[in-house]
């Protein structure tokens, strides 16, 4: 009691201050001035000169003693606390090429002061067609071609009975091929190409000139040329190119080459047009078709891109599918440019034509590709031609699993007298009606299912009866007035309150 009374005998200033610093007793200090500073000569003058002087001084270093590190190389196995030592570089006596770190970028033979934007096959453009369009010198035109839609539209060229064989083709990838529930895009989009290209590839009886065709798979393409004040290059593997013996004839003819000479190219500034290329500064300025000299099949004729990455961050959207197309239909042209006039820019005698096609497996996209100048410094003169047609459904859907929708059973139609019946079965209700103990409403549900599936039957059993039985039997006329009456009486029977409350639970209803 006497303690209690000491701390309350204290000031009311100390027992607050008690309280704030966790039983140590402190005594506050005095206020601190809320006011500008006292006029003093180190507020108004600074610190005097030898203050001052003393203060930028600059004080010695002390020597700093090298010490050994302990290492654990003398044990030859890893100690804990011991450092890790550290061993003079490894001399093989001979280069490995998998182990050598090879020369530095700046002494490098190929490294040019200029730098050289690439274009690979990993390239997604930002601005999509419009970004190309650029790149290349290209005036875009929308839709396929007259010549194209021609053979397209022309019964002639098409198989016989093309809408079953390609159902097939689409069956086949989608849902045959696979053992899995729903087959992988990576799965079903190259088969899906393999099965239309060995459709085109049974007419070739009909027509021989699709025989002088060849499938070139990973081939590497380099073209260089210069836009502006920028040098460009494509380079690298791309897409499966159907290569052809003869070229494909020109789709435009000289007046529509001479009107592009008007069209303005549309630019997209401030985006520049090299954004999502990759600057190099070593690189070679090359110019590849990608097949020795001599090759028959020499002249490109078709580009395939397959996107067929399962997820969707990894595929390319439509529009840089497209854009990747145009980019490297113009390589393969360009190429084939330089190999046949040289590489002096210039307006081909005859214009080199490549066509593209890509897909996703289900959305197809469809290029025709005309290369009519090699002059790409500047935006004037004439200027190359596209033609695109994009966003082409194959198919709408393929459904691998079947939809199964729950508590509802539709029973389809049976036979023609019974178009558009269909019985939808209240399994949710019988339920409810079982759990809750209604066994009358449960029991008129099922009298009532068996009415309906009655009056369903009886038209079926009229039509079947009248095939077997004898003409001239009594049952031929009387049968579909029985049906008929017993579905009615059975229909009064199930109205009224017949009392079947008092079955037992081990009923089979249950």
């Amino acid at each position: 009691m006497a303690a209690v009374g000491a701390v309350a005998a204290r000031p009311a200033v100390l027992r607050r201050a008690a309280a704030h610093s966790r039983g140590i007793l402190t005594r506050p200090g005095p206020p601190r001035p809320r006011g500008p500073l006292p006029r003093t000569p180190w507020t108004t003058r600074g610190p005097p000169p030898d203050q001052l002087a003393r203060m930028v001084e600059r004080r010695p270093v002390r020597e700093q003693v090298e010490l050994d590190s302990i290492t654990y190389a003398g044990r030859q196995h890893f100690v804990p606390g011991l450092a890790r030592p550290r061993f003079p570089p490894w001399d093989r006596g001979w280069r490995d090429p998998w182990h050598s770190p090879g020369p530095r970028y700046e002494d490098m033979p190929l490294r040019k002061e200029r730098g050289c934007f690439i274009c690979h096959q990993r390239v997604r453009m930002l601005e999509g067609v419009r970004q190309a369009q650029w790149l290349t010198k290209t005036k875009l035109v929308q839709g396929l071609p007259a010549p194209v839609l021609s053979i397209a539209e022309n019964p002639a060229y098409q198989l016989q009975e093309q809408e079953e064989v390609v159902h097939r083709a689409i069956a086949h990838a989608r849902l045959w091929e696979t053992t899995e529930v729903a087959p992988r895009r990576e799965k079903y989009c190259p088969v899906l190409f393999e099965d239309l290209i060995h459709l085109c590839r049974s007419m070739s009886m009909k027509y021989p000139s699709l025989a002088r065709r060849m499938l070139a798979r990973n081939y590497r393409i380099a073209a260089t040329w210069e836009r502006e004040s920028t040098l460009l290059q494509i380079r690298g593997l791309n897409g499966i190119l159907m290569n052809s013996m003869t070229p494909i004839p020109p789709i435009a003819s000289k007046e529509e080459i001479l009107a592009t000479k008007d069209h303005v190219l549309e630019t997209f500034y401030p985006i520049s047009p090299t954004i999502d290329l990759q600057e190099v500064n070593v690189y070679q300025e090359l110019n590849d078709t990608g097949f020795k000299d001599g090759y028959p099949y020499s002249h490109p004729h078709t580009l395939y891109f397959l996107e067929s990455a399962n997820n969707r961050p990894n595929r390319f959207r439509p529009e840089q599918l497209r854009a990747k197309m145009l980019m490297f239909a113009f390589g393969n042209a360009l190429a084939k440019a330089k190999v046949l006039y040289g590489n002096d820019p210039q307006v081909l005698e005859q214009p080199i034509v490549v066509q593209s096609i890509g897909t996703d497996g289900q959305l197809f996209q469809f290029l025709v590709f005309q290369l009519n100048t090699t002059d790409l410094v500047s935006n004037d003169g004439i200027k190359n031609l596209v033609w695109i047609d994009s966003d082409q459904n194959l198919y709408e859907r393929a459904q691998c699993v079947p939809e199964v929708k729950k508590r509802v059973v539709i029973v389809s139609e049976w036979g023609q007298s019974t178009a558009g019946l269909g019985m939808v079965l209240g399994v949710q209700h019988f339920q409810l009606c079982q759990r809750s103990g209604r066994w009358h409403g449960a029991v008129l549900w099922v009298l009532n299912q068996l009415r309906g599936l009655m009056l369903a039957l009886a038209p079926f059993l009229q039509e079947s009866l009248k095939q077997v039985l004898l003409p001239g039997s009594i049952c031929t006329a009387d049968v579909p007035h029985s049906i008929q009456a017993a579905c009615q009486a059975s229909y009064e029977l199930l109205h009224k309150d017949i009392p079947i409350c008092n079955l037992p639970s081990h009923s089979m209803l249950v």
